[in-house]
C-alpha cells in the first residue's frame, strides 16, 4: 500500500513545480535609463545649409532636456543618402538620430537601389518645421516676363514646352515640385537644370528661363529686393512671409494641393517605442519655445508638429508614395 507523501515533502514538490515559472521573471534585467551617453545627430548636407543650421539650432536645447550631449555630425553626399545609411546601420538604442528632410522621400522615389530600406530601416519620429516652395518670375519689365500665374498657365497651355523652368538639378526636390505643379495645372514647361540656386536666379534675370522653383526661405531676399517676383506658393495656406502671394491650391481650386519642404527627427528602424515617444516629447518641447519659434521664423521656416510618431511616419511614407507617382508620371529616369 502506497503511503501519502508527508506535508514537508508535498511543500518541497510544490516549490519545485513553481520554480520554472518564477525563474524567467526574476531573470529579466531592468532597462537602463535612456539616454546614458552622448547622442549622435546626423545630417546629410554640407555645413551652412538649411538642414545643418536647423540641426545645430535644436541640438543644444535637446541636449538640455535629455541630460546628455547631442553632437551634430555632418555626412554630406548623394542627397543625404550617406547619412541615412549610417542611421539605418546604427544600433537601435536611440543614441543615433538624424535630421531628415523631404529629400529623404525624394531619394526613396528616385533611386532604384539604396543601401537601406527607407520604410523599414528609418523611423521618422518628430516633425520640426516646414516651408512652402515658390514659383518665381523675372522682375517686371524683363524680356518675356510673366504677369502672374494665370499668364504662365495661359501661355504654357497655348505653346507647350516653349517656356523654361529652372531648378537645381534633375531629380531634385525643386524638379519634382515643378513636375507636380505642371501636372496639377495642366501645362508643360521645359526643364532646365542649373548647378545651384544662384545660377538659376542668374538665368531668370537673363531671361534664359521664365520660372524658377525654390523654397521660400532660399529666395526671400531676392523677392523683397525686387530681383524676382513670386507667382504662387505651393503650401496649402499662404505663407506669413509672403501674405499677398496666392497659393497654387487657391489658384487652381484644388484645396488638397500642398507641397512643403519639411525637417523631421528620425531614428533607426526598430528603436523601442518608449524611446521614440521621449524623442518626440523633447522635440516638441524644444520647437514650441518662443525663442526657438522666433529663430526658425527668421529663417523663413514655420515650426510644425504632428500628434505622434505614428502620424509623422504616415506623413513621410505618404511623401515617398507621392514622389514615386510624380517620378513615374513625369517619366523621370530612376537612378
Amino acid at each position: 500500500m502506497t503511503r501519502p507523501p508527508s506535508v514537508a515533502r508535498r511543500a518541497l514538490l510544490g516549490a519545485a513545480a513553481l520554480a520554472p515559472l518564477a525563474a524567467p521573471v526574476a531573470a529579466q534585467p531592468a532597462r537602463r535609463a535612456w539616454p546614458d551617453r552622448p547622442i549622435r545627430f546626423l545630417q546629410g548636407f554640407a555645413a551652412g545649409g538649411a538642414t545643418d543650421i536647423v540641426a545645430r539650432m535644436i541640438a543644444p536645447a535637446m541636449a538640455a532636456e535629455f541630460g546628455q550631449p547631442v553632437v551634430v555630425e555632418n555626412r554630406p553626399g548623394a542627397g543625404g543618402t550617406l547619412a541615412a545609411e549610417a542611421l539605418a546601420r546604427a544600433p537601435k538604442d536611440g543614441h543615433t538620430l538624424m535630421l531628415i528632410n523631404n529629400g529623404f522621400a525624394v531619394s526613396a522615389a528616385l533611386y532604384r537601389r539604396l543601401p537601406y530600406d527607407p520604410i523599414a530601416d528609418v523611423e521618422p519620429v518628430s516633425l520640426v518645421c516646414s516651408v512652402g516652395l515658390v514659383l518665381l518670375a523675372g522682375p517686371a519689365g524683363a524680356p518675356d516676363a510673366l504677369a502672374d500665374f494665370a499668364d504662365l498657365r495661359r501661355r504654357a497651355q497655348a505653346q507647350p514646352e516653349r517656356l523654361n523652368v529652372a531648378t537645381v538639378g534633375v531629380g531634385s526636390t525643386q524638379h519634382l515640385v515643378a513636375e507636380a505643379t505642371q501636372a496639377a495645372a495642366g501645362f508643360r514647361l521645359t526643364h532646365v537644370p542649373y548647378r545651384g540656386t544662384p545660377a538659376a536666379l542668374v538665368g531668370l534675370r537673363n531671361a534664359e528661363v521664365q520660372v524658377v522653383v525654390e523654397p521660400i526661405s532660399a529666395v526671400l531676399g531676392q523677392i523683397r529686393d525686387g530681383g524676382a517676383r513670386a507667382l504662387a506658393v505651393t503650401s496649402r495656406e499662404r505663407s506669413p512671409l509672403l501674405p499677398d502671394v496666392p497659393t497654387v491650391a487657391e489658384l487652381l481650386g484644388q484645396p488638397d494641393f500642398d507641397i512643403q519642404t519639411w525637417y523631421a527627427v528620425a531614428a533607426p528602424g526598430g528603436t523601442p517605442g518608449d524611446i521614440l515617444a521621449r524623442i518626440d516629447e523633447v522635440t516638441r518641447q524644444v520647437t514650441a519655445t518662443p525663442e526657438m519659434r522666433a529663430r526658425l521664423e527668421e529663417m523663413g521656416l514655420a515650426p510644425r508638429a504632428l500628434p505622434s510618431p505614428a502620424a509623422v511616419r504616415a506623413m513621410v511614407h505618404g511623401e515617398i508614395a507621392r514622389w514615386t507617382r510624380t517620378v513615374e508620371a513625369a517619366r523621370i529616369e530612376r537612378q
